[in-house]
């Protein structure tokens, strides 16, 4: 028997996400089979869990022995607050000085990597007597933020003395865990790096989900994003991988079917001309709920256990497709993605993009569905 939740938003509308939260918790489990014993994992969850929901995922994710979550922003760390998610938080991306209180009231963690951050975390622990908690970010070659490699020894060192702070972590980056030679540069910096400071009790994090799978590190937790949803990152050649299982659906209920005659065209611009009679169905999704026109009269669907193609220009809020020979009817649903055949990847593909960017277009107004 499925058992199904509903996130708090409108619902009155044919066409939504489902998210298999039993799916959820087996790739966990797959994944942590890969990672050392002892080793701690934190569940990257920006973007509301890459387009998943984060607050509806956080407790499934905690029972199926994640440690700790990585967000965005302080905003993302306190919607999870919000939801007496308890568990350890880190804003894995640069916060404004200014909401440095704000974090540190709220116990969620912060990235740090200049002197300016240390002089809010000082006057943040004059103003509240909280010790702000964070991590030292290093730059070992993203190029993106962090304190350069040659500065962050001795920035380390400044860190671990300060008085006004909660030290708990050090971290960096990899930029293209695809590619091992790159990697393996990143990884001596980080290596030269962690041999000069004192690491006792701070949580030592390098490996992200292409990282985890790839390489063996000296750290004690690995953070672990897109594969937490079924999917993965690029990866170097040979590399084994656990088996995952997609956790988001994309589903809309047809609303008309009508005949398409010989001749005549489909939505605009007519990119789409019947040869033969046929009949057309219409669902209520479109570009403008993050399906991209780029896909139209690229892909398929599934209504009844049958494949259909999609036809014609997807519009803002609605597309079409082929019913070819199928008894489809009025209100069936009709399956544009899934965990089986009808792949993110295979969109991502198409798009000339990663299915990162997929998942977290597909939040924008649909509801979601959770089901386990």
């Amino acid at each position: 028997m499925k058992n199904v939740r509903q996130s708090n938003i409108n619902i009155h509308k044919d066409a939504w996400v489902e998210i298999n939260l039993e799916h959820l918790a087996q790739n966990i489990q797959a994944i942590k089979k890969t990672i050392p014993q002892g080793k701690k994992m934190m569940a990257i969850v920006k973007a509301d869990a890459y387009g998943h929901g984060a607050q509806m995922l956080a407790q499934t994710m905690l029972a199926s022995g994640v440690d700790m979550f990585g967000v965005s922003s302080i905003d993302e760390g306190l919607d999870l607050r919000q939801v007496k998610i308890k568990a350890p938080i880190l804003v894995v991306g640069a916060v404004p000085t200014w909401a440095v209180e704000t974090a540190t009231l709220n116990g969620i963690a912060i990235s740090i990597f200049n002197e300016a951050h240390l002089k809010a975390c000082e006057e943040t622990f004059k103003r509240t007597g909280i010790k702000p908690r964070v991590h030292v970010k290093i730059d070992t070659g993203m190029n993106r933020i962090g304190v350069r490699a040659e500065e962050a020894v001795e920035f380390i060192q400044e860190v671990n003395k300060a008085k006004f702070l909660s030290f708990e972590g050090v971290f960096t980056h990899l930029a293209a865990a695809e590619e091992f030679e790159a990697t393996r540069e990143q990884i001596n910096t980080w290596n030269e790096i962690i041999s000069q400071i004192d690491t006792k009790n701070l949580l030592l994090h390098i490996q992200n989900t292409a990282g985890t799978f790839a390489y063996n590190v000296d750290s004690n937790m690995v953070r672990v994003g897109i594969s937490l949803y079924g999917l993965y990152p690029d990866l170097p050649t040979g590399v084994n991988k656990p088996k995952l299982k997609q956790i988001m659906s994309l589903k809309g209920r047809i609303t008309n079917i009508h005949e398409l005659r010989a001749g005549e065209g489909v939505s605009y611009g007519h990119t789409f001309t019947a040869y033969e009679s046929t009949r057309v169905a219409t669902i209520p999704i479109g570009y403008a709920d993050g399906v991209s026109r780029l896909l139209s009269n690229k892909i398929e669907a599934e209504v009844n256990g049958e494949k259909i193609r999609q036809i014609g220009n997807i519009t803002m809020d609605q597309m079409m497709f082929d019913l070819g020979d199928t008894e489809a009817q009025v209100g069936d649903v009709v399956t544009l993605l899934d965990e089986k055949d009808l792949s993110l990847d295979t969109w991502a593909e198409i798009l000339g993009t990663i299915n990162y960017e997929l998942t977290c277009r597909l939040k924008v107004r649909l509801p979601r569905v959770y089901t386990r």
